[in-house]
């Protein structure tokens, strides 16, 4: 008798506590995602002055990666998996950010990319001038 009294206490406890996790956690794992992006970002201008090649790097929802260009040559040098892996969605611009050996992007680089878990939302924004910030 006490131990079905004990495993009711706990079921109960868990009925009422998994819920109102869920949020929360949604929350974590969408800054998580929008980190690792922003981390991507920022690898990627390091990447382009430590070498002193131009990178190009790619957010796909699939997978974040950085390439080398050489000409009409391009090397893969790092790759992750991007947000899918984690079960989130990411939409946002479909063009591909190109840093120089400066660390200057060029082209088209400023947008913003929405990182999206279980109705917990991330903004990844990227200023014309190359700074990366999160927000909410």
């Amino acid at each position: 008798m006490e131990v079905l009294v004990v495993v009711t206490l706990i079921a109960l406890t868990t009925l009422i506590v998994v819920p109102r996790m869920a949020g929360p956690l949604a929350s974590i794992t969408a800054d998580h995602e929008a980190r690792r992006i922003a981390m991507a970002h920022s690898r990627a201008r390091m990447m382009a002055i430590a070498s002193g090649r131009v990178m190009l790097l790619r957010l796909l929802v699939d997978t974040l990666s950085i390439s080398s260009v050489e000409g009409p040559d391009t090397l893969r040098l790092w790759t992750e998996a991007g947000p899918a892996a984690a079960g989130a969605e990411l939409s946002g611009p479909t063009r591909h950010l190109r840093f120089t050996p400066l660390g200057i992007t060029f082209g088209l680089s400023n947008g913003t990319w929405i990182v999206t878990y279980r109705g917990a939302t991330r903004r990844v924004v990227v200023s014309r001038l190359g700074r990366v910030r999160v927000t909410r």
